[in-house]
């Protein structure tokens, strides 16, 4: 024995995997000309993430630009593909919205390995 230790794998067990998914989309907002105008434009986009593909969303960067946003969000999945699919839309969404031009995305992806 070696003093205690689990095996992390006990054998006859499948293996859960987990996998973390982030997107980060720069934003310039169009006909915007104040801080209040902005909340008005970027929180319906995070508001409609969250509600249709239960991700965690928020503005994140240039919180005192009244034409430019971040906005952050992640997924937790067990299922890679899932992930991958839920981020492709996300995407879509967002660059779908004519309030706003997507200047950038930036995918992140982890897995078990990292």
């Amino acid at each position: 024995m070696d003093g205690g230790a689990i095996d992390p794998e006990p054998a006859g067990e499948p293996v859960a995997h987990m996998y973390v998914g982030t997107l980060s989309f720069d934003l310039l907002l169009g006909d915007v000309h104040s801080l209040k105008e902005k909340r008005s434009v970027v929180r319906p986009i995070v508001a409609e993430l969250q509600r249709k593909y239960a991700v965690s969303a928020a503005e994140v960067e240039h919180m005192d630009l009244h034409r430019r946003a971040v906005v952050g969000l992640a997924l937790v999945s067990g299922d890679a593909g899932h992930l991958s699919d839920v981020l492709d839309r996300c995407e879509r969404l967002v660059a779908g919205r004519p309030e706003v031009e997507l200047l950038s995305v930036r995918r992140r992806f982890h897995g078990d390995d990292d």
